[in-house]
């Protein structure tokens, strides 16, 4: 018989925890604790009993769906036999693992799914067992909800979307007891990691004045300026919207027509500038773009009256004539980031009733101009919903960037909920250092009226696809009067604005289009570097864009690399003229402060201060 080996015998145990240190944390868990209690039931008296409002319609969806589901006993009785049949056959196949016998698993997790990577959820039996239980289970409740029959597509939407929210919820590996990671870990300290876990909750907690607000990255580890918005330049004009930034020059000369880039109000621009090597903006400096960018303020209640025709006079109208007055030309190219699209899109329709050539070309990263098929973002907005919001962006002048962000992490709530659930509550870590994750959590309020208005006329009216729907400074919009090149950059996975939809906003354009499908989603796929090799993209060799999506697919041919490449060979075609480089800081505009600038660094939580 062989003897056990030697280093098995002796080897190191995990050391038992200080008792002082332990007594410690757990007086600094429950010190913390007693006050977050107190300061919460404060709160509460303060407020008043407030009945539960069920401003998104969950509970009427729910209760239609079980009266419909209820009213066909045959088909429910059916899924229950076929839930017994596959839970029959996942405990036959677990017998013989615990035998130690081969069998095919009954069900197994979708390609991409993080939450069962931990090898113990395959090899052990019993969490095995967890994660096949769990999964047929899920499987077989969202087929059920799916195929209710007599239900409205936007009800049936929502029963969908908030049942697998639930399901995401319920899954084991979101548990102690049933997380072989946790588990292990758990063992492994003694405990120490659900103190640990427990003390960040609380932390959370209070970050979030009494909401939870989980933490995503450690905020700590970023600056703008120093490890993140790093590229060089200077804010060279600015308003109370926004601040105009100029980037310094990396090549002896530059395209003559400047670049203007519009970001999305609801977060901060850099987005395109995290790092240098995945910086689209500096990417673009590189390529001889004089570029400048918007930079939005973070509005208070001071704002609260800022109308979406104010965003298109003090964003785009204004940085174009700052723009002539540092450069001296009046004409220039544009890009537009998902909102920021849609602004630019509106800003081109109004110079083309104006009969005004600012924009000579104009560029959508993710837009949609056409809200018929908004994704699954339409689950948060109908009449009811947009009422209930209202209600609260009127009583304090604005709407929480951090309200809209938790609404956005839910379209993928196991990836930017639970995983942080688990790896902060669970396993007591810290969060690791992303500064795609900073970014995210540094979003940005929305003044009530102009955000009304945007709800309203875009999502639930599709005003902005109709000739004259809206009018703007006194000029009916018309999509269709626009002449200029675009070139729509749109990403398969897309969860904020789906690219068929997208690809329907670009068919109202007047003017030539290219039409690109890139991979991944809203942010991977439009931050992506040629460097970097990844995802590819789709293009059609057509010079006029098929009637639908599906079709312009079947005839694309899928490229290797970035779209970046694509389109910077698109834009270059356009007008390649060169003049001497520029430096922001011997312009027509006197500088105001270097780049990023304070509109970027201010912080929500500065704000509340």
């Amino acid at each position: 018989m062989n003897k056990p080996a030697a280093n098995d015998a002796t080897k190191e145990k995990p050391a038992l925890p200080d008792p002082a240190e332990v007594a410690r944390t757990y007086a600094q868990v429950a010190e913390r604790a007693s006050k977050l209690l107190a300061e919460h039931a404060q709160r509460q008296l303060k407020r008043g009993i407030t009945p539960p409002a069920d401003e998104l319609g969950i509970a009427q969806a729910f209760m239609d769906m079980t009266a419909r589901l209820l009213s066909n006993p045959y088909k429910l009785a059916q899924a229950q036999m076929s839930l017994v049949w596959d839970y029959y056959t996942l405990w036959q196949q677990s017998m013989l693992r615990f035998m130690g016998v081969d069998a095919a698993p009954v069900v197994t997790p979708i390609k991409g799914d993080n939450r069962f990577r931990d090898e113990e959820w395959e090899s052990h039996f019993l969490f095995d067992f967890f994660k096949q239980s769990y999964l047929i289970a899920a499987r077989h409740i969202h087929d059920v909800v799916s195929n209710v029959e007599g239900m409205d597509d936007h009800t049936l939407q929502k029963v969908n979307f908030f049942t697998r929210q639930t399901i995401n919820a319920f899954s084991p590996s979101n548990f102690a007891l049933t997380n072989p990671e946790v588990l292990r870990e758990t063992v492994r300290s003694h405990g120490q990691n659900l103190v640990k876990g427990f003390n960040n909750l609380l932390r959370d907690i209070e970050d979030g004045d009494g909401q939870l607000r989980v933490r995503m990255t450690d905020t700590s580890a970023f600056e703008l300026g120093r490890n993140v918005a790093t590229t060089p330049g200077k804010v060279v004009a600015e308003n109370e919207l926004m601040q105009l930034l100029q980037f310094t020059p990396t090549t002896e000369t530059q395209f003559r027509r400047p670049l203007l880039i519009v970001p999305p109000w609801i977060n901060k621009y850099y987005i395109l500038d995290l790092r240098e090597s995945n910086s689209y903006i500096k990417w673009a400096t590189d390529q001889g773009h004089t570029v400048f960018v918007m930079s939005w303020v973070n509005p208070d209640e001071k704002l609260a009256q800022l109308t979406f025709e104010d965003y298109v006079e003090k964003g785009p109208l204004a940085a174009l004539d700052m723009i002539e007055k540092q450069t001296g030309e009046r004409e220039v190219n544009a890009a537009g980031y998902c909102l920021g699209g849609t602004l630019l899109a509106t800003t081109l329709a109004y110079l083309a009733g104006k009969k005004q050539k600012r924009i000579a070309s104009a560029t959508f990263f993710t837009t949609l101009i056409d809200f018929a098929e908004p994704g699954e973002l339409g689950v948060f907005i109908d009449e009811k919903a947009v009422e209930g919001l209202e209600k609260k962006m009127f009583e304090r002048g604005y709407l929480e960037g951090s309200e809209m962000a938790g609404t956005f992490n839910m379209l993928r709530s196991n990836d930017l909920i639970w995983s942080f659930v688990v790896n902060n509550y669970l396993m007591g870590r810290e969060p690791f250092p992303f500064d795609l994750l900073y970014w995210n959590s540094d979003s940005t309020r929305m003044p009530a009226c102009m955000h009304s208005y945007y709800l309203r006329r875009m999502y639930l009216e599709n005003k902005l696809r109709e000739p004259g729907g809206i009018t703007v400074l006194g000029e009916p919009i018309d999509i269709g009067k626009v002449k200029v090149p675009t070139y729509f950059i749109s990403t398969i996975e897309d969860h904020i604005a789906p690219w068929k939809t997208t690809y329907g906003g670009a068919r109202l354009v007047s003017g030539p289009v290219r039409f690109v499908l890139g991979g991944s989603g809203h942010i991977a796929g439009i931050v992506n570097p040629p460097a970097a090799n990844k995802y590819g993209y789709w293009t059609h060799p057509g010079v006029k864009l098929p009637a639908s999506a599906d079709e312009w697919f079947e005839g694309c041919t899928q490229n290797a690399g970035s779209w970046w490449t694509d389109w910077q060979q698109w834009v270059s075609a356009q007008d390649d003229e060169r003049v001497p480089a520029r430096d922001p800081a011997r312009g027509k505009l006197k500088p105001v402060e270097d780049a990023p600038g304070r509109y970027a660094k201010l912080r929500l939580d500065t704000m509340k201060k």
